[in-house]
């Protein structure tokens, strides 16, 4: 499929099963996949429409879709191991969808041989578009977004661990907490609104897309020892998202000593 027509295929699913939803879900129509984990049936519905669309222009291909799996843990190691594959997230912020905040996201990322070629973010309530080709940049609706600049004063960053926010890690501005949403989160991140994130897992869903677009302009996502992310790593590792590769080894040596030391 062409990129474009991915594009078209993420906003008509949300068009169809997500939007509507959107501050009108029924009770009955939210569920938890594990205490405090949300799911709702415009996330099930939205990765089932869009699995099957990659499936059909693409046989071969092995779709990691969240809810997917969560159903069928071996989804995981059959990605893991695949040469071509694709992540979905249908509704990535869904504790946001649930309680009406816009700030939720469709993303989905493609792979081969373990590396991000393509990667789309579709922000429904914003209208917003990101979309990355490898070797080609970023565009955000259709205009190329320019590298970041190195950092040279303080970074302000943001994390998903909420027992971390507002704490000061030497030379950081105190943790903000992150938009709780990574298809929210790494355009901020892209477009100088906050200068990394500090997650504290990697599922590839969340972290794939994102992970083109930053290196795409310049920045990185490393693990805490410093190594550069791997898309499909199925552990939990804690990760550092930079709008520059050296301030993420920075802020992953700093981290990582903090908590060497507590």
């Amino acid at each position: 499929m062409e990129t474009d027509a991915i594009t078209t295929l993420l906003r008509d699913v949300a068009a169809a099963v997500i939007t509507p939803r959107f501050r009108a879900l029924a009770q009955a129509e939210v569920m938890e996949k594990n205490p405090g984990d949300l799911v709702t049936v415009a996330d099930r519905e939205a990765e089932v429409l869009i699995t099957d669309a990659l499936r059909a222009a693409y046989p071969d291909t092995v779709v990691l879709g969240e809810e997917a799996s969560a159903a069928d843990p071996a989804v995981l190691t059959r990605y893991a191991g695949a040469s071509h594959s694709f992540t979905v997230d249908p509704v990535d912020g869904t504790r946001n969808f649930v309680h009406g905040s816009p700030d939720h996201a469709v993303m989905a990322a493609e792979l081969r041989e373990g590396a991000v070629t393509r990667s789309w973010i579709w922000q429904p309530q914003h209208e917003t578009l990101f979309v990355a080709e490898r070797g080609a940049g970023v565009r955000r609706d259709g205009v190329a977004l320019a590298p970041a600049v190195p950092h040279d004063g303080v970074p302000r960053g943001a994390t998903s661990r909420r027992s971390w926010v507002g704490r000061a890690f030497p030379g950081l501005d105190p943790l903000a907490l992150t938009w709780v949403c990574c298809g929210v989160d790494y355009p901020q991140l892209l477009t100088g609104g906050i200068d990394y994130l500090l997650y504290s897992g990697s599922r590839p869903w969340d972290h794939a897309p994102g992970l083109l677009m930053l290196t795409e302009l310049g920045g990185a996502v490393v693990t805490l020892d410093g190594a550069p992310y791997d898309p499909r790593a199925i552990d939990s590792a804690p990760l550092v998202a930079a709008r520059d590769a050296d301030l993420a080894d920075r802020v992953a040596r700093i981290v990582s000593a903090e908590i060497a030391r507590s």
